[in-house]
């Protein structure tokens, strides 16, 4: 008898401490977290003068880099290696899109921009705009930039986020796309996104 009686205790235990877990927990059970979002609309000027918006890039996975055309080292190594992705992709490379935003569109023109790209594969778009264009997409794309003034105070160099943004399809961001791999095993990822 005292058998029975501590083994109903124990479930009825059971059975409370359950009701109550379910209870307090139940609404979170099974959610997963939201991801914040990144990316979104954007009207801006590509390096040939053109209108350029996320529609462009619709029904293509593409990659977004945030630099400027002054940046000694970063900004030109992470295109050449995003133009080595695009190379190893071969004929695939015309089924993605890489696009290279201005964080600097006072001296960032479109004039500027194309010189630059020049150097770097044709199929990388740069893009520019108003100061309060470029505000609102790195706002969208949750990126950081600040105007530094070199030591001697006659010029400046840009601070800012050096993600590159792998896109989805549909224009939603995946996560950061890494470049420090071979550019075969990089465009053998974005593939994976056609």
């Amino acid at each position: 008898m005292r058998v029975l009686l501590l083994g109903g205790a124990f479930t009825a235990g059971l059975v409370l401490f359950l009701a109550v877990f379910l209870l307090v927990a139940g609404p979170r059970l099974g959610t997963t977290p939201i991801a914040a979002a990144i990316g979104g609309p954007f009207e801006l000027i590509d390096q040939r003068g053109q209108r350029i918006t996320e529609q462009d890039f619709k029904g293509k996975p593409y990659l977004v880099f945030f630099g400027f055309t002054h940046c000694p080292d970063v900004c030109p190594t992470t295109l050449f290696e995003v133009s080595e992705v695009l190379r190893a992709l071969g004929p695939d490379a015309n089924r993605t899109g890489a696009l290279f935003v201005t964080v600097d569109p006072e001296r960032d023109t479109p004039s500027a921009m194309n010189d630059y790209l020049s150097s770097f594969d044709p199929r990388l778009r740069g893009a520019t705009g108003t100061p309060e264009q470029i505000a609102a997409v790195e706002k969208t794309f949750r990126v950081y930039s600040k105007r530094v003034p070199n030591a001697k105070g006659d010029d400046y160099t840009m601070d800012h986020t050096s993600l590159v943004y792998l896109m989805d399809k549909n224009g939603a961001f995946v996560k950061p796309f890494s470049l420090k791999r071979s550019a075969a095993d990089a465009a053998g990822e974005l593939r994976r996104y056609f």
